[in-house]
């Protein structure tokens, strides 16, 4: 076990320090990964009974990934692992925000054999900037109109998971209607602001955060491996769209590897 997790702690710092490298792993152009986009929902999971910690926590068993690419910065991920090693817990504030992290993929390294790799684009600056950007624009009294158009959309989206009638099913969560009821408020937030925000606008960070994922499938190329990706469930549909223009992976379903709770 200790030995297992040293390994662990070595592999996430040489991850973060050597991110910008060009060294590949030896690939096999007939072997296609497999990838899987899991849609989490964050602090939700402690609170939504029908998509709870111990749901994620079996749907992760059932797929048994070999790797994880996980929203985490990659200049946190080494902090977060060492504190996990040496204290069973987590206190980094960007890690420890996601309870899918914290209370669920760290602890399953005791029992499964996987491999987490960071891919966020965020930073604690990036998030600030951002937050603070949105309420100044909120609390404008020229750009109401802007702000009512979003709020709008927001709703519609909203209605449109309420009328599904399993807003919080995780099948259902990791499904095209719900990236396509997202989609009617996070198109007109994109519209709006992407170019506003900077680095934290919605395309701009969906960019950031796939730009790690496609150096990571780019490194696993060939390998015949089962890859999870975890992220908030709203980018889901950003980065299948993405991943549908590589050659070198299949994607799959959350219905076609694991069974319907």
């Amino acid at each position: 076990m200790k030995i297992n997790y040293i390994v662990f702690l070595i592999a996430g710092l040489f991850i973060a320090c050597n991110n910008n490298t060009d060294v590949k792993e030896p690939r096999n152009s007939t072997v296609k990964n497999e990838v899987i986009v899991l849609g989490t929902i964050h602090s939700k999971h402690l609170t939504e009974e029908i998509y709870n910690l111990d749901v994620l926590r079996s749907l992760i068993v059932e797929i048994k990934p070999d790797v994880i690419l996980a929203e985490i910065p990659p200049d946190r991920f080494p902090i977060a692992m060492k504190e996990y090693l040496e204290t069973d817990s987590i206190t980094e504030p960007r890690v420890k925000r996601f309870p899918e992290y914290v209370d669920v993929i760290f602890p399953l390294l005791k029992n499964m054999d996987f491999e987490i790799i960071p891919t966020a684009g965020w930073t604690k600056p990036m998030a600030d900037k951002r937050r603070q950007q949105l309420k100044d624009i909120s609390e404008d009294s020229s750009r109401v109109a802007e702000w009512n158009q979003l709020q709008s959309a927001s709703k519609k989206s909203e209605e449109i998971m309420e009328k599904s009638g399993r807003q919080y099913d995780p099948y259902w969560i990791n499904s095209d209607a719900y990236d396509q009821a997202v989609e009617v408020e996070l198109s007109v937030y994109n519209k709006l602001f992407n170019e506003e925000l900077g680095l934290g606008g919605w395309d701009n960070i969906n960019e950031a955060h796939f730009s790690y994922i496609a150096k990571a499938l780019d490194k696993l190329a060939g390998q015949g491996k089962r890859v999870l990706i975890t992220y908030g469930a709203g980018h889901k549909g950003w980065f299948l769209k993405a991943l549908e223009k590589r050659d070198d992976i299949e994607i799959k379903s959350l219905q076609e590897l694991t069974v319907n709770l």
